[in-house]
């Protein structure tokens, strides 16, 4: 049985879609890092040789990898601004890229280095090496946090990340924070950039900090605040579909979160073996002002254990995340594609997107349509449609392509489209949407694949 959630009748006009600071955000990142490189050109006199021009280079490196450093940070604060209107995926991919060219300007920072000042000093690269890390300033924990730096990288590749735990990598990402804690000191006693320039160094210490404050900010303070003042509890857990569970949280004056369908939040359950590890789950259901639900398909250890849980379990709660909300509609009718669990967030979309709305539910079978039955009833109430692209009598998939699309929407072209479902699915059903004639400007998805 599933919870029963009031209807709500939609609101008869849209707002208009909020115009993304994506570019003006990327506009300010990329300025810092020509500064960056301004502030190398201005301290640095003529280069002679190849000592020189290696050591130069490995300078330029090094100051863009620490500029990296702090903007990787930065990223990770899930400052509001960003989560909700650009969109927690896009901010997830602009950090998974930083990263990258963290990893790459530090590798090339201690190679380059190493090697100027070993044909500078006339020695091996080992001995310049053994010399540098124990003879040099700070260059003990520096080192320390290049190896952890190097380690995060390497279990945030994509092949690694198949083969460990959520919860593995969720712990060793964190130590971020003590890489780039560790390495912070030898900027400053040894980048001769920065080295007796109190105007440079002064602008360092305000990008450090400026990105430790919002860390602290929005990670640590805001959601004390929020789960002291909204007091979550587990209320119930309840089967949806095999491995699929609905899990009701209720707390006080949950109205002022300010939570729209579509949206998401961090949780941490209390229980159950759960309070180690923070994970996004989408509403699957519009928030009431004591009452929020999530809908969980078990894909993991974590997730599996949601079943576990008990009513009064305390819950950990950050958020509300994402962008993928009525906020992004700019065509009076609007399709959901869901595939799996990705229904969940559309079936929340589905009871309060203004206009004429359509569903299209991909599962492999009708056993495994979780929301089925809720679906239905707002289709009956909205007077809608809810199509089912479930698999054939042998196991044979259903056709996605740009032509079945466009036979079960006629008019597709028009419609803004909010896609949800496994990367794999995502990526088939937007290049079959873009096919159809779709606009990428009225395509809304994220993905939740961190």
């Amino acid at each position: 049985m599933t919870t029963v959630y009031e209807r709500r009748a939609a609101p008869p006009v849209a707002p208009a879609p909020p115009r993304s600071p994506a570019g003006p955000v990327l506009a300010v990142l990329w300025a810092g890092a020509a500064a960056v490189l301004a502030l190398w050109w201005s301290g640095t006199g003529s280069v002679v040789g190849a000592a020189g021009w290696l050591t130069g280079a490995g300078r330029i490196a090094g100051l863009l990898c620490g500029y990296a450093c702090a903007v990787v940070v930065a990223l990770m604060a899930r400052v509001p601004l960003l989560e909700r209107r650009i969109g927690s995926d896009r901010v997830a991919r602009w950090h998974a890229m930083a990263g990258r060219y963290t990893v790459c300007l530090l590798v090339a920072h201690i190679v380059l280095i190493l090697a100027g000042y070993a044909a500078q000093d006339r020695r091996s690269i080992v001995d310049e090496t053994l010399t540098v890390v124990l003879d040099y300033p700070e260059m003990l924990k520096a080192t320390a946090g290049t190896v952890i730096l190097l380690a995060v990288g390497v279990t945030s590749a994509r092949a690694v990340r198949r083969r460990t735990g959520y919860e593995f990598w969720y712990y060793v990402h964190l130590l971020t924070y003590a890489a780039v804690f560790l390495a912070f000191g030898h900027q400053l006693a040894l980048g001769n950039d920065l080295n007796g320039r109190p105007v440079a160094t002064a602008a360092w210490y305000a990008l450090y900090l400026g990105a430790a404050g919002l860390v602290l900010w929005f990670r640590v303070l805001v959601p004390v605040r929020l789960n002291l003042r909204h007091r979550l509890r587990v209320e119930s857990v309840q089967r949806e579909a095999p491995g699929v569970y609905s899990v009701v949280v209720r707390g006080r004056r949950l109205d002022e979160l300010g939570a729209r369908a579509g949206q998401f939040f961090r949780w941490r359950f209390l229980g159950a073996g759960l309070a180690w590890t923070s994970t996004p789950y989408s509403l699957s259901a519009p928030p009431r002002p004591e009452q929020m639900r999530i809908t969980v398909k078990a894909l993991g250890g974590h997730s599996a254990r949601v079943a576990l849980l008990r009513p009064g379990t305390r819950v950990w709660a950050e958020g509300p995340y994402g962008a993928m909300t009525a906020g992004r509609r700019t065509a009076p009718k609007s399709l959901l594609i869901g595939a799996g669990v990705g229904i969940t967030p559309l079936r929340a979309l589905f009871e309060t997107l203004p206009g004429e709305v359509t569903v299209l539910y991909r599962a492999r079978s009708a056993e495994d349509l979780a929301l089925g039955s809720e679906l239905e009833a707002i289709a009956r109430w909205r007077g809608a449609r809810v199509l089912y692209a479930l698999n054939g009598p042998e196991g044979q998939r259903p056709d996605l392509g740009a032509g079945s699309l466009r036979a079960a929407v006629p008019d597709l072209a028009g419609y803004d489209v909010y896609l949800c479902g496994p990367h794999g699915f995502a990526r088939d059903v937007y290049e079959a949407l873009r096919a159809a004639g779709v606009p990428d400007r009225r395509i809304h998805h994220e993905s939740f694949e961190l």
